[in-house]
């Protein structure tokens, strides 16, 4: 199965989403399909071995709809206009196809909106001589407005008459038809009464046309799709920033033969294309520039500033042996690094990726108007027939006119844009504003679902802490003979001492005869004197009395720290405690879950006494020991079978079964690509100050929406009796379908506007 974004341009309303869903997953291959109205995109998973993507492209313009493929080659772009292009990758992000598409889209509904509104001007102007006595009289003549209306009826407005289709075709209907059946009444009725005058001449008086009301109705709404769609492009400008920051060039270093080499082994420098650059080449990289892909440093050590990806102000010191992510930028000194992943594999492809299907995808909230929305518009033309019914059997005269009008504001004002926006356009903006901060949204659902988490599991290394160990306590002085004897160890508790001793820039010494004692300690020589460094049981079976110094010893492993005691010709002159400590933020961000009325809990495989005293340190009173890798997501489900909803924060491996099993997992950036494929949420940088930035953002996100939903379904509910006239028996009040077109488009970006606000959460 291939899972898919593509962008879908002639969409107007929630009804347009559900059609094209419809057609969709009754096209053979097509597993799932779930099509966003806020973003236009549609996100498809299928099968290539059944259908193509312009096999996709077809289905979709059968119902009247462009669906425009990443491949350029798949139909919707001529071959001789690719063969004009041969220095271009058309799969590059410099590329980048459906916004070409889209750009092409907006200047013909400009040139549209030009030339329509001109003509309406003219056609207003000409219908009310009463008004404009200073009209030339040409442009009172029925026939001119005739002339005048047509290109604006079937030019301008001609994306509205797909709607025509869909009822003939499929048996349903959306905005398109509500405007088309609106405005051709208005359109033809007018025609009539322009070729055949005798026929509606009653009592000496000519009816009154309605090629302003066609005409006008038209632009505005086309005008207000073009403030639509200008305002949804500032709503998406996150993957916009995201595309461009992409370097287009890489300096790399090749030997004569063309294969990877650095400078001492006769390495050239060469400038290529970043869709050129393979996996193993060598690429150098001075300050002030974008690192090109994925890569591990192998010469120098630099200042790199990754704030695009993580959203760390500060920028991040890495030497060889250090990962570097593709787009983040180098800012002092040079370095040479080996490219472990390109094109699509980058990190920076796959934050696009993760943020377009979060785009693209739905929430659970959205199936409510969508619900409606597939009622909604059938029940408007029996709204609309009733109305023209009943004032035209039993309105005053000009029945017929008073029933047309009527007939024309229920359908025009019923549109319901507003109410497929609501939803989309929210997710869209705060998914967008999110990826900025460094936290990344798989989907819609977890977005909706973060706003109702009221329980929070931190697995403990690497998440709470650090996920390595450090030197905290040092006893006697001790550190220059224990690192020089554990400078020869591999051991991680070794390593931390090692790396202490470089802090304070102590001299190693010589040993000899090391020895490394599995599971108890290491011994050595030094100067001549025998060194041993380890537990209780080392010492106890050199013989070596640890009485004076037990006190300690007790009072460090009750802090959960390891003690590592050292001896020189058996008598102890001190202890070296070593702890994976705590993140600087931890206490914070655990203080900060605490005042958002949520249980916090502790996960670990370490036993109970080292577990309670990390989790006394970070302010966590409910802890889960020595719990194996295999039985995490049991603890997760235990907590889940007690109604609480739960969200589970890992980085390891062995967190992937419990990332996927609690309601929502986050993933933390630093850790394994498995816990981010498990998660629904990732943040980029292991700052746990940034769980509750995801509850801010879905907590007001939900707020938004359902703000946008109530005035969606007010403006709807509350208008369409005021369209089809009850007003008018008790206050004489008409809605002019001219004003019921205003007001269409005015809900559509108002919903769009108060979206927007999510820009600044």
């Amino acid at each position: 199965m291939k899972k898919e974004t593509y962008k879908v341009q002639g969409m107007h309303c929630a009804s347009c989403v559900a059609t094209i869903e419809r057609v969709l997953s009754k096209t053979a291959g097509v597993h799932s399909a779930s099509v966003n109205f806020a973003s236009e995109s549609a996100l498809i998973k299928f099968d290539e071995n059944i259908v193509s993507e312009s096999g996709l492209e077809k289905a979709v313009e059968g119902a009247g709809y462009h669906l425009i493929s990443k491949n350029v080659n798949a139909g919707s772009v001529p071959k001789e206009e690719v063969m004009k292009m041969p220095e271009m990758d058309m799969n590059s992000p410099q590329h980048n196809h459906p916004e070409m598409e889209q750009e092409k889209q907006i200047k013909k509904m400009k040139l549209k909106l030009i030339i329509g509104g001109i003509l309406s001007v003219f056609v207003f102007l000409g219908s009310f001589p009463e008004w404009f006595s200073f009209v030339p009289e040409i442009l009172n003549n029925n026939w001119t407005l005739l002339l005048l209306t047509t290109p604006v009826q079937f030019w301008v407005g001609s994306q509205f008459y797909s709607g025509l289709r869909l009822v003939v075709k499929y048996r349903a209907a959306d905005m398109n038809t509500l405007i088309a059946i609106g405005t051709l009444a208005a359109y033809f009725y007018s025609v009539a009464v322009t070729i055949f005058p005798a026929f509606f001449n009653r009592g000496g008086m000519m009816p009154a046309l309605y090629f302003d009301t066609s005409a006008i109705i038209i632009v505005l709404i086309l005008l207000g799709k073009y403030f639509e769609v200008l305002m949804k492009g500032r709503a998406s400008e996150a993957i916009k920033k995201l595309i461009g920051l992409q370097p287009k060039t890489a300096k790399i270093l090749r030997d004569p033969e063309g294969k990877p080499a650095s400078y001492g082994a006769g390495g050239t420098e060469i400038e290529i294309s970043i869709s050129e650059v393979q996996v193993g080449d060598l690429i150098i990289v001075r300050p002030g520039e974008k690192i090109p892909v994925d890569g591990k440093i192998t010469e120098g050590d630099s200042e790199i500033d990754e704030s695009m990806v993580t959203g760390e102000s500060m920028p991040v010191h890495k030497k060889a042996g250090d990962l570097v992510i593709g787009s983040t930028i180098n800012k002092f000194g040079t370095f040479i690094f080996r490219a472990t992943k390109v094109g699509k594999d980058t990190v920076l492809s796959q934050i696009i990726k993760m943020v377009e299907e979060a785009q693209g995808s739905k929430a659970p909230i959205q199936r409510l108007a969508d619900l409606v929305s597939s009622y909604f518009v059938p029940a408007v033309f029996v709204v609309a027939v009733s109305t023209f019914i009943v004032w035209f059997f039993f309105g005053p005269d000009p029945a017929f006119t008073f029933a047309l009008v009527n007939f024309v504001a229920v359908l025009i004002i019923a549109c319901p844009c507003a109410l497929g926006l609501a939803t989309p356009m929210a997710i869209m903006v705060s998914s967008g504003s999110a990826a900025s901060r460094g936290i990344l949204i798989k989907d819609a659902a977890s977005l909706e679902i973060a706003d109702k988490i009221d329980t929070i599991i931190l697995d403990k290394t690497g998440t709470l802490t650090y996920g390595k160990p450090v030197v905290t306590d040092i006893l006697g002085d001790v550190l220059q003979i224990s690192a020089s004897v554990e400078n020869k160890s591999e051991h991680s508790l070794a390593q931390a001492i090692v790396n202490k001793a470089k802090e304070e820039k102590v001299n190693l010494l010589r040993v000899e005869n090391f020895q490394a004692i599995s599971g108890h300690g290491v011994s050595a020589e030094l100067n001549e004197k025998k060194v041993l460094l380890g537990t209780r049981k080392l010492m106890a079976d050199n013989k070596i009395n640890t009485a004076t110094w037990e006190e300690n010893i007790i009072n460090l492993e009750n802090q959960g720290k390891t003690v590592i005691i050292s001896a020189v010709n058996n008598e102890i002159i001190g202890l070296i405690a070593v702890a994976d400590v705590l993140k600087k933020e931890s206490i914070e961000a655990i203080r900060a879950l605490k005042e958002n009325n949520i249980d916090v809990w502790m996960l670990t495989g370490d036993n109970d006494r080292t577990a309670r005293a990390i989790a006394l340190q970070a302010g966590i009173e409910n802890v889960l020991s020595e719990v194996l890798p295999d039985k995490k997501s049991e603890k997760v489900r235990e907590l889940q079978k007690q109604g609480k909803i739960v969200a589970m924060i890992g980085d390891g491996i062995n967190d992937a079964p419990a990332l996927t099993q609690a309601d929502i997992g986050i993933a933390m950036g630093e850790g394994t690509d498995i816990a981010m494929e498990s998660a629904n949420i990732t943040l980029m940088r292991g700052d746990l100050i940034l769980i509750s930035e995801v509850i801010k953002i879905s907590r007001r996100t939900m707020r938004i929406i359902k703000q946008n939903l109530f005035w969606a379904f007010f403006y709807n509910i509350a208008f369409i009796p005021v369209a089809a006239g009850v007003l008018y028996p008790f206050f004489g009040i008409f809605l002019n379908p001219i004003f019921a077109a205003i007001a269409m488009a005015f809900s559509s970006i108002s919903v769009v506007l108060n979206s927007l606000r999510l820009r600044k959460v």
